[in-house]
């Protein structure tokens, strides 16, 4: 007989792939991304249903101011730049910003590098095979390049293109996760 201590369990080890917080993660927070901290786990997250086939980026012919951010880690901050500039309502930014799924109404479009991490990690460029369950369409990224377009991606073969804002693609919400 003897004293036994029992200690808490570790926190569950999270993978890309794995349903969490009311989506799929899809990527998990390196050195050098911003918003890592080391000895934390910091994620994305993307919805597991499509929110629209058939968005405008919107605004077309407007420019929005720092809706450029291409990096992993940008895209909430070019949704709130997206949606402070650009007042239409029912837009890729505006439907993301304004979605409540799982309990989590922190929703945003994805960066154009967060969406091909997203192709990359469970969309048909995985290794997991398409879980995300992503459409043979255009997915809208909140990178813009100017007045008249902003970059998307064909989410059949990971292609980036330059789409004009006033086009209807396809809308897939995501979130940041942590956990410590």
């Amino acid at each position: 007989s003897g004293n036994y201590i029992i200690l808490p369990s570790s926190t569950p080890s999270l993978q890309i792939g794995d349903f969490h917080q009311g989506g799929i993660i899809f990527y998990i927070l390196q050195l050098g991304d911003i918003g890592y901290v080391a000895g934390q786990v910091h994620g994305l997250i993307a919805a597991t249903l499509d929110q629209s086939s058939g968005a405008e980026w919107g605004c077309y012919g407007t420019a929005i101011s720092g809706a450029d951010g291409t990096a992993i880690g940008t895209g909430n901050q070019n949704t709130i730049d997206m949606e402070a500039g650009c007042t239409t309502p029912g837009t890729a930014a505006d439907i993301c910003a304004n979605l409540t799924l799982g309990g989590n109404n922190d929703w945003f479009l994805p960066s154009k590098d967060e969406l091909n991490a997203m192709y990359l990690n469970i969309g048909q460029g995985s290794a997991l095979g398409n879980i995300g369950g992503f459409a043979n369409l255009y997915y809208w990224s909140s990178t813009e390049c100017g007045a008249t377009c902003a970059s998307g991606l064909n989410l059949t073969n990971g292609g980036v293109s330059n789409l004009n804002k006033n086009q209807a693609n396809s809308v897939r919400a995501v979130r940041a996760f942590q956990i410590y």
